[in-house]
């Protein structure tokens, strides 16, 4: 398996935004001491209360330069809130600075309030991702091409530089929903999936079905299923169990109350199942959170815990989220990380 930190670029209470940089900067760089496979940077919007990481491509160039050995990777980019032409040149760019250490993870995200803030209607992002994705792909791998499509035309349009990688950087799509498990294993392409919004056996049908669908398309690649997940690790028990219960909790309270309003928003869809989503994180309690959708406890727990989250999801690849929430402090992050890296990963190699 696979194992990476998931980051946000969190932002702490009375601390400044340059704070937040510098002491995501520092995770990185005990991440590649550490030995860690990579670092997952998500995208966040108008949201200054909890992440500075609105340009995670650029941000990814900045770790790429700092680095020599860890993975750089989107989870994920939204594709649908920038340009596909200069979404698909800064990408390439920073596949070059890595030298192949890019890994671009996608998606349209499950909430609206970014697309609001860009003045984009949520209405239309599952037909401009599918869309902007294939422009994204045929100007990596065509040396001049014309694209005509809903929402952009282009002609003969030659894209400098392309990518590093042969034919572009690997592709790996966030899945949520039974319909986009089943298109996503049709192209061919890897996917991250989360417990937050679902229960365990519903995620684990979601996977089974994207497994038999990518086994009925031919592909030569095995599926590939990645999991972010929250996770601390701490030397006892007690501490593991409780350390980080305020801080997770209220991660998937603030996940049940976004999911609630956006349940009125325009463009959202009733296929989705928000309300009861929503409904069911907003009551959820702690002792469910631990049994079903987080790995916490010691180190010996935690890799039990991977263990039956890696058999149940057929995982390839576990994405960590040390601290989910953002009110864990940096050297419970730093002790939990420092655990993961030297006394669970060796479980798994």
């Amino acid at each position: 398996m696979e194992f990476g930190s998931f980051m946000e670029f969190h932002t702490r209470e009375h601390l400044g935004q340059a704070a937040a940089f510098a002491e995501s900067f520092a995770h990185v760089d005990m991440a590649e001491a550490l030995g860690l496979d990579a670092v997952w940077m998500a995208e966040s919007h108008f949201s200054p209360a909890r992440s500075v990481l609105s340009a995670p491509l650029i941000i990814g160039a900045s770790i790429a330069a700092r680095t020599k050995r860890i993975k750089v990777g989107t989870a994920v980019h939204v594709l649908p809130l920038g340009n596909p032409l200069r979404i698909a040149e800064e990408a390439a760019t920073l596949d070059h600075i890595s030298q192949g250490r890019f890994e671009f993870g996608i998606g349209r995200s499950g909430l609206p309030g970014s697309y609001e803030g860009y003045n984009i209607p949520y209405s239309e992002s599952r037909e401009r991702f599918f869309e902007y994705l294939e422009l994204i792909r045929s100007a990596w791998t065509n040396d001049r091409f014309s694209y005509a499509g809903k929402y952009y035309t282009f002609d003969d349009v030659c894209l400098v530089p392309k990518p590093y990688q042969t034919p572009h950087p690997p592709i790996r799509v966030a899945a949520n929903s039974a319909e986009t498990f089943l298109t996503v294993a049709g192209m061919g392409l890897p996917v991250f999936i989360g417990l937050r919004g679902q229960g365990l056996t519903e995620v684990a049908e979601h996977v089974a079905s994207y497994i038999r669908a990518w086994t009925d398309a031919g592909h030569d690649a095995p599926a590939d299923v990645s999991l972010r997940v929250p996770v601390y690790v701490a030397a006892t028990r007690e501490a593991a169990l409780s350390d980080p219960e305020e801080s997770f909790m209220r991660q998937f309270r603030r996940l049940g109350g976004q999911l609630a309003s956006s349940t009125a928003r325009p463009g959202t869809d009733d296929s989705e199942d928000r309300a009861e989503r929503a409904a069911k994180l907003v009551s959820v309690n702690w002792d469910q959170v631990r049994r079903e959708k987080v790995a916490v406890g010691t180190p010996e727990m935690v890799v039990e815990r991977i263990h039956e989250l890696r058999d149940s999801l057929k995982l390839s690849g576990l994405v960590a989220e040390f601290n989910a929430g953002e009110l864990l402090p940096a050297n419970a992050v730093s002790a939990s990380l420092k655990l993961f890296c030297d006394k669970v990963i060796p479980a798994f190699r």
